[in-house]
């Protein structure tokens, strides 16, 4: 119809994490106003880490009784299928169109899990003959394939790695592909396993781990206790969303199961500056939250920000400083949600944008359990902004509004 406006609408989502396993439940874990932050021993070190509650690791456990091509996937490949078809449920794809549907899952390190624990097996022995499926099973690609095959998409499927942005580039790329005729739909997000020995040493080498594994709240982001300390901690999860094209028409016609509207998008690079590429000004997340503002078709303000706020002083104080630098005096409510769930890497922001998609639909927030460095005043939520930064330099930011 001549006209009639185009849109990228999220029309359904799944997740599993700290939260839950479904969309309802992690909305009421949310609004408990409890960090699902918990001790455990890795390196012979209490360490806080969130993960997956018993009820969501019997949910891995039945996909990988399922039959032969799942017995041997990585966690993250688990959380990542379960996710994908949630999404697709939700949306209503009954009748997949196998050669317009795509998928893009990103993660930040892939099958952790299985590449440590095959990797020492053959430190431990080299000249032992190593699993026959180690390869395909630890390559990051085996995630969004093995969801393709799960879910049976046959259009273009796509993994990549973009540190913590990941989960926002898939979203970004799955829009790209529709856009340019490719594909009419798009399952998209992250997911990541990053509970290991290994992974938690990495973190603990640079000093930005919390120390307070039995705290009510181990992870901090934005508090304005002195002397400042940092108090990141890891979680694991996914998340995935269903994205479609649609017109006014269309959009009317699937109103009911549109969850929210993809407004625009922005993202940056900046030159590393110290180990983990952040720099006191945000430069780099400034610069993506400003691109994305350009592209809005609107004038309507932005009601609210999902901070990535990892809970580390150096990269706490520079994404606020961005935001400052964006927003002037007159700042949106901000919130993160990494209190409650920890880092996951290549889901966080996947997370993060599902959390954008309950705070539309509920036109409420959790706000901070402790002091934090600015007071987030109440307003109606229409319109939601949410960054993520990485290492490397490179940050991500998104805006999604409440269908009208």
């Amino acid at each position: 119809m001549a006209g009639d406006k185009e849109h990228i609408a999220i029309t359904g989502v799944g997740s599993i994490s700290s939260l839950g396993s479904d969309h309802d439940e992690v909305w009421q874990s949310y609004i408990g106003k409890r960090s699902f932050l918990r001790p455990r021993v890795f390196n012979g070190e209490k360490t806080a880490v969130a993960g997956l509650t018993k009820s969501s690791d019997a949910i891995l456990d039945s996909i990988r009784s399922e039959g032969a091509s799942q017995k041997h996937l990585d966690r993250t490949v688990l959380m990542a299928i379960h996710a994908a078809r949630q999404a697709v449920r939700r949306a209503g794809w009954t009748k997949l169109d196998r050669a317009r549907t795509g998928v893009n899952v990103g993660s930040s390190r892939g099958a952790t899990t299985l590449l440590e624990e095959l990797h020492s097996a053959y430190l431990e022995d080299p000249s032992k003959r190593l699993f026959p499926l180690a390869s395909p099973i630890t390559t990051l690609g085996n995630i969004s394939s093995s969801v393709a095959h799960d879910i049976g998409a046959g259009g273009p499927e796509i993994s990549h790695s973009v540190t913590c942005s990941t989960g926002l580039h898939a979203v970004f790329n799955g829009i790209a592909w529709m856009k340019a005729g490719f594909a009419d739909r798009f399952i998209v997000g992250g997911a990541e396993a990053p509970l290991t020995g290994f992974t938690i040493a990495q973190m603990k080498s640079l000093r930005i781990y919390t120390n307070d594994a039995e705290a009510d709240y181990p992870c901090r982001p934005c508090s304005c206790e002195m002397p400042a300390r940092n108090s990141m901690a890891l979680g694991e999860g996914a998340a995935l969303f269903a994205l479609e094209k649609l017109s006014d028409v269309e959009l009317a016609k699937r109103k009911s199961v549109v969850l929210g509207i993809v407004e625009s998008f922005g993202y940056s690079l900046e030159s590393p500056a110290t180990a983990t590429s952040i720099t006191e000004e945000g430069t780099a997340i400034r610069n993506a939250m400003r691109m994305a503002m350009d592209g809005m078709n609107s004038n309507e303000p932005i009601d609210f920000i999902i901070l990535h706020a990892p809970g580390t002083t150096k990269g706490d104080a520079s994404e606020l400083n961005a935001v400052k630098s964006v927003f002037g005096s007159d700042l949106p409510v901000m919130a993160s949600n990494k209190w409650f769930v920890g880092h996951t890497f290549g889901a966080s922001a996947a997370l993060s944008l599902e959390y954008a998609l309950l705070i539309i639909e509920h036109d409420d927030f959790v706000d901070f359990p402790y002091g934090v460095t600015f007071q987030n005043r109440r307003r109606p939520i229409r319109r939601v902004m949410v960054n993520a930064a990485g290492f490397g330099g490179n940050a991500a930011s998104i805006v999604v509004s409440k269908p009208i």
